[in-house]
């Protein structure tokens, strides 16, 4: 994520934030420049003042505050670049609802961030019935009576169940299922990688090279599960995997590396942004000093992108340990889940 700063004012801002709290103009995000901007007042459009002579108006879901991009006053489309890609959301009229809602979209807009600066195919279902990316079902299990929804991905269709935007809800799922790490942000990025392997590997005559890394796709996805749940990852999984449920299949080992690359890429940039760099003074060597001096969503190959981000997240864990708060990162990358992740930067970077 980039660092953002008002340009009336240059006041710092957040990716989320719809007003400058200092100098009180209005901010709105505008996707084709990857900025967040100070606007002006253009009678019931907009001008971005880091896109002079541009005209916009706010995305369809501003009004209910779950959206602050921005779309071209010439575009036919009500919605943004993300928004678009909703097919069903909660009855927002519930407050309770809409609250959850507006969680959700922010960890929804995060990604596809991510999704548009790795310029990424992602076809609307309107430009693709059949596998266009597209978020349904976005429903409070308790108000269903059919079964509870399950965050899950379905041909492009990826489902997040209302219930992951209540925090405490959440972490007592993580609990439960000894997950080291479970956020909303981590849940798109995960269903996404079920989404991209798809698009980039099946459809991108990639099975051979994949399943050499990842293992053979084609047992049975529903009995391996099964298995996953009833006994457990193998005792060794760290030396292999990026995470214990990405031994559950292989579909599921690519989705865990591919949340993890979104994961290191993003955090990167906003270490970069802010200039962040490490050097301990109790080390011999410079075996963990590293800085971000290069663009990660264009880093030329996966070993400058492992070489920053090792030191970097063994600090930020060391920072998050004094605050007494569990580790950011509370993963180790082993060698092959290196190379995994390789796979994943080289399937990006040859869209």
């Amino acid at each position: 994520m980039k660092l953002f700063k008002c340009q009336s004012c240059h006041q710092v801002l957040y990716f989320e934030n719809s007003v400058c709290v200092k100098c009180g103009h209005r901010l709105g995000y505008v996707p084709e420049i990857a900025t967040l901007s100070a606007l002006e007042p253009d009678g019931d459009l907009w001008r971005a003042l880091t896109a002079p002579g541009g005209a916009y108006r706010f995305c369809a879901n501003a009004a209910q505050k779950a959206c602050n991009w921005l779309v071209e006053a010439s575009s036919p489309d009500s919605f943004c670049l993300s928004c678009r890609h909703n097919r069903t959301i909660p009855d927002v009229t519930l407050p309770a609802n809409l609250e959850a809602w507006q969680k959700i979209e922010i960890a929804k807009h995060r990604l596809f961030y991510s999704l548009l600066r790795l310029r990424l195919p992602m076809p609307t279902r309107v430009e693709d019935p059949a596998e266009g990316l597209a978020f349904d079902r976005i429903l409070d299990p308790a108000q269903l009576d059919a079964a509870p929804v399950m965050t899950g991905h379905d041909n492009g269709l990826i489902t997040i169940s209302l219930a992951e935007a209540d925090d405490a809800a959440r972490e007592q799922r993580r609990v439960a299922m000894h997950e080291p790490y479970r956020t909303l942000l981590g849940h798109f990025r995960h269903e996404t990688g079920h989404y991209f392997w798809d698009r980039l590997v099946r459809d991108r005559d990639q099975l051979d090279a994949c399943r050499a890394l990842f293992g053979d796709d084609r047992q049975d996805y529903a009995q391996a599960l099964q298995t996953y749940y009833n006994n457990g990852a193998p005792a060794d999984w760290q030396s292999r995997f990026v995470s214990a449920y990405a031994t559950s299949h292989p579909w599921e080992d690519f989705a865990e590396t591919w949340a993890h690359y979104l994961h290191i890429v993003d955090t990167l940039e906003i270490a970069r942004a802010f200039g962040l760099s490490t050097h301990p003074t109790l080390t011999r060597g410079d075996e963990l000093a590293a800085g971000v001096e290069f663009d990660p969503y264009r880093a030329p190959g996966m070993g400058p992108l492992i070489d920053a981000w090792l030191p970097l997240s063994l600090a930020l864990n060391s920072l998050n340990r004094a605050m007494g708060l569990p580790d950011l990162y509370p993963f180790v990358l082993s060698p092959p889940a290196i190379d995994k992740l390789g796979f994943v930067h080289e399937l990006v970077h040859a869209v």
